[in-house]
């Protein structure tokens, strides 16, 4: 492969991505390649990630049991930390039982493939993330598509195929656009044609639903044919992510999910960083209600833009741009005014739907959302050409 080549022209097509190194604990303002930069970049939806009681469970934890694993959970490396993270995380969620992971990718791409595989059949929202996409593909079986939210057609799906193995599979709460699936529905479709529906709230988990309980939670629905993943990098500011669900269903994942069996287990340390989480999490209402207070400030400042602003009643908030070019120069001169908003091309969005990706957090304040309302509102108005 001519390596120069192919980088030439993602770098035409304006699809070049570039690492920016952040020193510092993460938070609203960053230390980035040297600069102090305002960042809505960030999925620390709660603002948790630096904070002192989860560093203080995270630091005593590693006095305690060291920093590595060990071995995988099947072998030696199953913690007793490691216990107790997933007892507290079935408790919060309402579930029977949960499963630790190292990370959402890992849980997605090893929950598939064990639920589902050859002779079987899995459906897709178009929109769910690569990792879910992914886990499809390792599983070899049957693969149906359905536009976004789009019942209707997955019913047809549904009813269509003559497989006994059917897995449905969707984001809780979609991580371009903020939305939420409409998961009452998508468990009645999924039980009226025996059906698993995973449910993968890496941006819901803490941030939606009673008490951050979850998109699910939101929705107020209770399946034996649910699973629910939330991952744990996010809104609960530590690292990796869970499955909870029935009893049995956690055990057939334990026996059978390839990325749980052959790696080694996360340091027992982050799981004792995951209980003080989601501790607070339950506790800390007021970060959530800071979030409403956050989308409200700043939809109210964007009302004028003449791009796209979805609405939705999440942490993410998309202004849609179109043209790549353009939304990186947007980007850009947002980054010359001390904000760091990351502009999302393809292929992580549809062609001709390129834009800046917004994340609110509790970490921020009113003259955050000002600044970047007013910034935006500034950048809008002048020709785009000057920030190329």
């Amino acid at each position: 492969m001519d390596f120069d080549a192919a980088l030439a022209d993602l770098e035409a097509a304006g699809l070049t991505r570039r690492r920016r190194v952040v020193r510092g604990a993460q938070g609203a303002v960053l230390d980035v390649d040297g600069e102090r930069i305002l960042a809505f970049a960030s999925n620390d939806y709660l603002g948790l990630a630096a904070h002192p009681a989860i560093v203080e469970a995270t630091v005593e934890a590693a006095r305690r049991c060291g920093v590595g694993g060990g071995a995988s959970h099947l072998i030696s490396g199953h913690h007793e930390e490691h216990e107790c993270a997933e007892d507290a995380l079935a408790r919060f969620v309402g579930l029977p039982r949960a499963l630790l992971f190292s990370s959402g990718y890992m849980a997605n791409t090893g929950i598939v493939p064990a639920l589902v595989n050859r002779g079987g059949a899995v459906f897709s929202d178009a929109l769910n993330h690569a990792c879910l996409i992914d886990g499809a593909r390792l599983s070899r079986a049957t693969l149906h598509i359905y536009p976004h939210c789009d019942l209707a057609t997955l019913e047809a799906q549904l009813a269509a195929e003559p497989s006994p193995e059917k897995l449905v599979f969707t984001d809780g709460v979609f991580s371009m656009d903020g939305d939420i699936a409409p998961l009452a529905r998508l468990v009645a479709l999924c039980e009226r044609h025996d059906a698993m529906l995973l449910v993968d709230d890496a941006h819901g988990f803490g941030v939606v639903g009673p008490q951050g309980r979850g998109s699910v939670a939101l929705a107020g629905v209770q399946s034996e044919k649910l699973l629910y993943l939330g991952t744990l990098g996010k809104a609960a500011g530590v690292s990796g992510a869970f499955v909870a669900g029935p009893a049995s269903a956690i055990e057939w994942l334990v026996q059978r999910a390839r990325t749980y069996i052959f790696t080694t287990s996360m340091p027992p340390m982050l799981a004792a960083g995951i209980r003080a989480a989601v501790d607070l999490i339950e506790r800390d209402e007021w970060r959530r209600e800071r979030l409403a207070s956050h989308r409200q400030r700043l939809r109210s400042a964007l009302h004028s833009l003449p791009w796209t602003v979805p609405e939705t009643v999440t942490a993410i908030q998309p202004v849609v741009i179109g043209d790549n070019r353009a939304a990186l120069a947007v980007m850009r001169r947002l980054w010359d005014a001390g904000l760091w908003v990351p502009a999302i091309r393809p292929p992580t969005v549809p062609a001709g739907t390129a834009r800046l990706r917004i994340t609110l957090s509790a970490a921020h304040d009113d003259e955050h959302i000002d600044r970047l309302g007013a910034t935006l509102v500034a950048a809008a108005r002048a020709p785009l050409a000057s920030a190329a």
